[in-house]
C-alpha cells in the first residue's frame, strides 16, 4: 500500500480543517463574548446609579465602553482603602455589630464573608490539592479538591481526628458540587495542579492534565529547555 493510499481525500480533509478551525477560534470567540458581555453589564448597572451630569452620554454622542467597569475597579479600590484604615475599621464593625443582632440576616452575612475572604485570600489558595475520593460509592472515583484540614466539630461528632474536607464539583459546571468529609487514608494525592484538575471536570475528562511522570516542556525553564 502506497503512501498516497493512505492520504485522506478531499471530504476528510475539508472535514478535518473545518474541526481545526473551530478547535482555534471556539475559545477566543467565547472568551471575547463573555469578556463583552461581562463589561457591558457593568457598564449598564453602574451607568443608571450615575446622576445624567456624570454620564458621559450626556455630553458624548456614543457611549464609552469598559467607562462602568473602570469606575466600579476604582470604586471598589477606594472602598477597600477606607475599610483598611482605623475610622474605616470602626464604621464596618459598628455596621457587622448590627447585623449580627439580626436572626437571619447575621447567617447569612457571616456565611458570604467567611466564603469571599477564603476565595480572595492572598495568603493561599481555595482549594489546596487535587484528590481523588471514593465517590458517590467504594469502587468509582471522583476528583475533589481539598478544602481545609480543619473539621473542628464535624470531625469531633463522628470521632475522627484525621478528617479532611474536600469539595467534589458537578461536570460541566463546577461551580455546583458537594461538600464531604473523608479520612485522609481513604484519598489519593494527584501531582496535576488545580487549574488542570479544573480543565479535567469542565471538559468531562475529555482533556486530561499532563502525566506528572512524563517530560513537561510548557513548565521547563530557558536554562532546563537549553
Amino acid at each position: 500500500m502506497t503512501d498516497k493510499a493512505l492520504q485522506p481525500g478531499p471530504l476528510a480533509r475539508l472535514r478535518n480543517w473545518f474541526l481545526a478551525g473551530i478547535v482555534v477560534t471556539a475559545p477566543l470567540a467565547i472568551t471575547v463574548y463573555l469578556t463583552i458581555y461581562f463589561i457591558e453589564a457593568v457598564d449598564r448597572n453602574v451607568d443608571s446609579l450615575l446622576p445624567p451630569e456624570l454620564k458621559p452620554s450626556t455630553y458624548l454622542p456614543f457611549q464609552v465602553p469598559g467607562l462602568g467597569l473602570i469606575i466600579a475597579l476604582v470604586t471598589l479600590t477606594v472602598i477597600g482603602f477606607l475599610a483598611t484604615n482605623f475610622l474605616g475599621r470602626s464604621v464596618i464593625g459598628i455596621g457587622e455589630r448590627l447585623v449580627a443582632r439580626m436572626p437571619l440576616v447575621r447567617g447569612l452575612y457571616s456565611a458570604l464573608k467567611q466564603l469571599f475572604e477564603t476565595l480572595l485570600s492572598q495568603s493561599g489558595n481555595s482549594y489546596r490539592q487535587v484528590v481523588l475520593v471514593p465517590f458517590p460509592r467504594a469502587g468509582s472515583w471522583a476528583i475533589a479538591f481539598v478544602t481545609t484540614e480543619q473539621t473542628g466539630e464535624v470531625g469531633r461528632a463522628i470521632g475522627e481526628d484525621d478528617l479532611i474536607g474536600v469539595y467534589v464539583p458537578t461536570t460541566p459546571n463546577p461551580t455546583g458540587g458537594y461538600l464531604i468529609y473523608v479520612r485522609r487514608s481513604e484519598v489519593i494525592p494527584l501531582k496535576m495542579t488545580v487549574e488542570e484538575g479544573m480543565k479535567v471536570v469542565i471538559s468531562t475528562g475529555v482533556v486530561q492534565a499532563p502525566d506528572a511522570h512524563e517530560p513537561r516542556i510548557d513548565r521547563q525553564t530557558p536554562s532546563e529547555a537549553a
